[in-house]
C-alpha cells in the first residue's frame, strides 16, 4: 500500500501517466473517422489525470465517462475540466476496468491509452466489446514489439513486466479473432516517450524524494523508473506503444 501511495504521489502531478501526446490522440481520432459534429458517447478507460480525456472533449461532440480506479487522479481531472470549462462533457467514474458498470451496447467509442495492460490486451478487448454499439469504435494503445527480434536483456525485462507483449501482427490477429475489424494502426514516436513522459518525470524526482523524506521506498521507485528510462533510451528501436483502432464487426 505504501508503494501504491508513493506511485500516486509521483504521477498525479504529471500531465501524463504513460507515453502519448495530444497530436497522437488527434491522429487516432482522425484515423477512426470520428465525426466532430455527431453526438458520441465515449468511455475513456484508465484515463489517469485525463490527458486523452481532455483532448477528446475538445475535439468531439461527446459525453465522456472517464474511468480510473485511483480517486486522486480523477480529482486532478475534475480540477482541469473545471478550469477549461469542460465539466458538462466529462463524467469521472472511480472504478476498476475489469468491473465496469456499463450497459451492453452503451458506447459509440471505447478509448484506452496506455492502460489496457492492467488486465491484459485480450481480456480487455473481449470484455469491453460488449459495451460497444454495433459498428462501434475501439481505440487502445498497447506496448508492442516493433522488430521481429530483440536483445535478450530487453526481452527478459518486458516479458517479466508484461507477458502479453507481442508484435502488432499478433495483436491485430487477436482483434480479428474476437469480433473486431481493424481500421488503422500506428506507432507512438519517440517524443511521446521522452518529451511527454520520461523527461517530465525525471524533472520531478528531486521534489518527490524531498516530499517523502528521501525514504528507501521512494528511492527504490525512482531507481526502478530510471532503469526503465535507460532501457528505453538503449533499445527504443525495438519497442513502443502501438495504437490500435478497430470497429466492432460481429
Amino acid at each position: 500500500m505504501e508503494d501504491l501511495q508513493l506511485l500516486i504521489d509521483l504521477h498525479k502531478r504529471a500531465k501524463r501517466q504513460g507515453p502519448g501526446g495530444d497530436e497522437e490522440t488527434r491522429k487516432a481520432v482522425d484515423l477512426a473517422r470520428l465525426d466532430s459534429s455527431t453526438p458520441l458517447k465515449v468511455a475513456d478507460i484508465g484515463c489517469g489525470t485525463g490527458a486523452s480525456t481532455m483532448m477528446l472533449a475538445r475535439l468531439l461532440n461527446t459525453q465522456i465517462t472517464a474511468v480510473d480506479f485511483l480517486p486522486d487522479f480523477l480529482e486532478v481531472l475534475k480540477g482541469n475540466t473545471k478550469s477549461e470549462g469542460l465539466t458538462e462533457k466529462i463524467n469521472p467514474l472511480v472504478c476498476s476496468m475489469d468491473n465496469l458498470p456499463f450497459n451492453n451496447e452503451e458506447y459509440d467509442v471505447i478509448w484506452s491509452e496506455g492502460a489496457i495492460y492492467n488486465i491484459g490486451f485480450e481480456k480487455g478487448i473481449k470484455d469491453w466489446k460488449n459495451f460497444l454499439k454495433p459498428e462501434g469504435i475501439l481505440v487502445v494503445s498497447e506496448i508492442t514489439w516493433i522488430t521481429d527480434t530483440r536483445p535478450s536483456e530487453l526481452e527478459k525485462h518486458w516479458v517479466n513486466e508484461y507477458p502479453e507483449i507481442d508484435t502488432a501482427s499478433a495483436k491485430i490477429s487477436i482483434l480479428e479473432n474476437n469480433g473486431y475489424s481493424p481500421v488503422a494502426y500506428f506507432v507512438l514516436p519517440e517524443h511521446c516517450w521522452l518529451d511527454n513522459y520520461y523527461r517530465p518525470m525525471q524533472n520531478s524526482f528531486a521534489e518527490f524524494l524531498r516530499r517523502n523524506g528521501n525514504s528507501e521506498s521512494a528511492q527504490a521507485i525512482v531507481a526502478a523508473e530510471e532503469n526503465e528510462i535507460a532501457l528505453y533510451e538503449k533499445y527504443k528501436t525495438n519497442y513502443s506503444y502501438g495504437v490500435y483502432i478497430a470497429r466492432r464487426s460481429d
